[in-house]
């Protein structure tokens, strides 16, 4: 196991700068996600934490260990690709056996150690089997079996379930998170599926464009996201963003928008009045009412999406060319599409970002 510090790290492609003075800290024992759309650095990242990319500038350390200049084979760490990687004509047994035959380890620890992973996995049943007759959710965990047999470091995860279907992927997202503690190692996940990144780790980073945006754990990006992007890329539906004029009335405080003014609950959403603030609410903490009720922004309904034990509404308030405000619903009360709402605000939990900046106040 290892601490993984990160210092002021670069990655620059000829004038493209993948990854932009990045530091960060990956706690002993801990699962970090990396998370963020296409392009955002993530990929660039682990490969230069494996070794199988140079950096451009700054350091990494695992534990103090400086490894920054190291080949990927002097820094023990083991990689579980999002394609298997397995050697499709050997058995599970084989496959999971391989990096220790390569170097040259005693059969009996071979067997051993093989023998202990096969059973960490659950996979006794099918340790004869060849590789290209399991499911693809199988065959990851072999790959992640692979992995963990050489008792690395550090082990690293780039988009394991993207292969997947939407049942393997809830199971294995279980299985690799238990198999990571119970491993104890320090373990980095990539992936662009925020899902992924909530259910597994111990904490996120988040990243756009090559910059790291916030880091911390999957609750405090979701309740105290730091900025617009991490506010909107963390939560589904996304975060609705209501752009517009604080102003304190005694002791509430009033958002005057383009469509019209929202009382807002509770006096912590700012300390005072602001010309030019961005307040963001989760669909769970919007409520709709009759419009004869007066208060809040009006509008229409447009689209119900049924959720199960809830549905999510969207509404198209009036006279604003802004995305629908999505509104999390009892399944009972009976919105439909074309009905005309009233959207206020049922819980102080609120979100205030400068508009200029998108940072959080």
């Amino acid at each position: 196991m290892a601490r993984i510090r990160v210092e002021h790290l670069w990655k620059r492609y000829g004038p493209v700068e993948a990854v932009r003075d990045l530091s960060l800290v990956c706690p002993d024992g801990l699962l970090l996600a990396l998370l963020g759309p296409s392009g955002c650095g993530k990929t660039s990242t682990l490969k230069m934490l494996a070794g199988i990319e140079d950096v451009s500038a700054g350091a990494i350390y695992f534990d103090e260990r400086p490894v920054t200049g190291l080949a990927a084979a002097a820094r023990n760490v083991a990689m579980v690709f999002e394609d298997y990687a397995l050697y499709p004509h050997l058995t599970v047994a084989q496959n999971i056996a391989f990096p220790l035959e390569i170097r040259k380890q005693p059969a009996q620890a071979i067997r051993r150690a093989t023998d202990a992973v096969i059973v960490l996995l659950g996979l006794e049943a099918l340790r004869d089997t060849g590789v290209r007759a399991l499911s693809g959710g199988a065959q990851q965990r072999v790959g992640i079996g692979r992995a963990l047999v050489r008792q690395p470091d550090v082990l690293l995860f780039d988009e394991p379930l993207s292969h997947l279907d939407g049942a393997q992927k809830s199971g294995l997202r279980a299985e690799i998170k238990r198999l990571q503690k119970e491993a104890g190692v320090t373990s980095v996940l990539v992936t662009h599926d925020q899902t992924e990144a909530m259910a597994m780790a111990d904490q996120v980073a988040v990243m756009d464009r090559g910059v790291l945006q916030q880091v911390g754990t999957p609750d405090d990006l979701y309740e105290r996201p730091a900025n617009l992007f991490v506010a909107q890329f963390i939560g589904e539906p996304p975060m609705n963003l209501l752009p517009g004029r604080l102003e304190r009335r005694g002791d509430r405080l009033v958002l005057h928008g383009a469509s019209g003014e929202l009382a807002l609950p509770g006096s912590d959403a700012a300390d005072g009045a602001h010309p030019d603030v961005v307040v963001g609410v989760r669909a769970e903490h919007l409520r709709l009412s009759d419009p004869a009720a007066g208060t809040g922004l009006a509008g229409a309904v447009f689209f119900r999406e049924p959720r199960g034990d809830s549905d999510v509404v969207l509404v198209q308030v009036d006279g604003s060319d802004a995305a629908p405000l999505a509104v999390e619903v009892e399944p009972a009360a009976g919105w439909r599409a074309g009905d005309r709402v009233r959207v206020g605000i049922a819980d102080a939990r609120l979100h205030v970002f400068d508009s200029l900046r998108g940072t959080r106040r």
